[in-house]
């Protein structure tokens, strides 16, 4: 969050707000984030310095970055629909892959086509109901089938229907401001740390790492060394995006929610729930941090030349979300998909129209009620109910 020159960033020459993006993972829940670039693309009153983005997240990112720089020289206006297009392309080629995948997963063992079962959310070409989806995920999670044991060739469809919608190299060769920088996080197995895949690393291995789970899919192997999933150290990472990009505003896009006040009692509901804490964790901690060297700031006891008050920004699916099961991220529904497509748009134009004007001024988010401990709470604040809001408002 240090800053060497303490020089903060001007808009750019289109004289839009530079915005960095966030974008957590959530399998197919990541149709919301779909919805919400695409209506912050149409929109057209930001540019995007960096893109940070796990397991759909970092789909997302690639796909918008490759659309943007598909398109060289272009207008600002034709770049953004290049991007629509092509984030349009992917997700539309998602719901086929389904329907693909399902006849070769026919010709395998029923373990064999667990995986891609969980991963497409497809059982005979239908859609998988909660129950059967949480059972299936589960008895990988209980560690009594191995992907090594059930997918022994590592076939995994969506790596070569991703290498074949983003050009990885071109993206290495057109560097900012010619495309945002994107980072894609996932999670080093034997130190258990973050590592962030950028530049000419930035390749289709290192997002499937990104979107690895580990009792569903084989480690992916990058220069020696194996990953899963990114979530486990940062869903999203923020601070690629503090340290290697200039802009103050990060625009966060959450899918897991942080609170849900009914008490998950089911095992499939209990699941859900941990997958949320669990995959929530590293984006709460590096809130605390922004919050933390934001007081210092404010209260002068660090150099403001020297340090950058980041302005935290959320699109959040909050309670539009809440009606949709974990088993919902594993669907490939083209209904469902569209539909969180939609809810992801209607949230981005809720937040352009009533927080649009606090870009490059002010926080738009409450990192103190909605990330802090209680303890580290005034005590006002930490016995007082959380203010319940419309969804991208809180």
């Amino acid at each position: 969050m240090k800053i060497s020159n303490g020089a903060l960033p001007l808009l750019p020459a289109s004289g839009h707000p530079l915005v960095n993006l966030a974008l957590q993972g959530g399998g197919s829940h990541g149709a919301f984030t779909w919805g919400v670039l695409d209506a912050l693309l149409e929109d057209g009153r930001i540019d995007i310095e960096g893109i940070s983005g796990t397991s759909a997240g970092a789909m997302n990112a690639v796909v918008l970055a490759h659309g943007l720089a598909s398109a060289p020289g272009q207008s600002r206006v034709a770049r953004h629909e290049a991007a629509r297009q092509a984030l349009a392309t992917f997700w539309n080629g998602i719901v086929d892959l389904s329907a693909v995948s399902s006849s070769l997963s026919k010709s395998l063992s029923l373990w064999q086509r667990a995986p891609f079962n969980i991963l497409l959310g497809q059982l005979g070409g239908g859609i998988w109901s909660a129950s059967r989806w949480t059972d299936e995920l589960t008895r990988y999670w209980s560690g009594s089938v191995s992907p090594y044991q059930s997918n022994p060739f590592d076939i995994n469809p969506l790596k070569d229907f991703l290498a074949s919608q983003v050009d990885f190299e071109r993206l290495a060769a057109h560097p900012f401001p010619a495309t945002p920088k994107v980072f894609v996080v996932a999670t080093r197995v034997s130190t258990g740390k973050a590592e962030v895949f950028s530049g000419q690393r930035l390749t289709a291995d290192a997002v499937m790492a990104s979107a690895c789970l580990p009792m569903v899919f084989r480690a992916v192997e990058i220069e020696g060394d194996h990953f899963w999933d990114g979530g486990y150290t940062g869903n999203p990472a923020l601070h690629p995006l503090l340290y290697e990009c200039q802009s103050r505003d990060i625009m966060l896009v959450q899918i897991n929610p942080i609170r849900r006040d009914k008490l998950p009692t089911q095992p499939g509901e209990i699941a859900d729930r941990l997958n949320e804490i669990t995959f929530n964790a590293g984006l709460v901690a590096e809130m605390r941090a922004i919050d933390f060297v934001k007081r210092l700031l404010a209260e002068g006891k660090l150099e403001a030349s020297q340090y950058k008050d980041v302005l935290m920004h959320r699109i959040d699916g909050g309670e539009v979300l809440d009606g949709y099961s974990a088993s919902t991220k594993a669907s490939t529904d083209a209904g469902l998909i569209h539909g969180l497509r939609d809810l992801g748009r209607l949230c981005a134009g809720q937040w352009l129209a009533r927080r649009y004007a606090m870009l490059g001024v002010e926080c738009s988010v409450d990192i103190a009620r909605d990330y802090l401990d209680d303890l580290r709470l005034p005590v006002e604040r930490a016995t007082a109910a959380p203010e319940r809001k419309q969804p991208v408002l809180n």
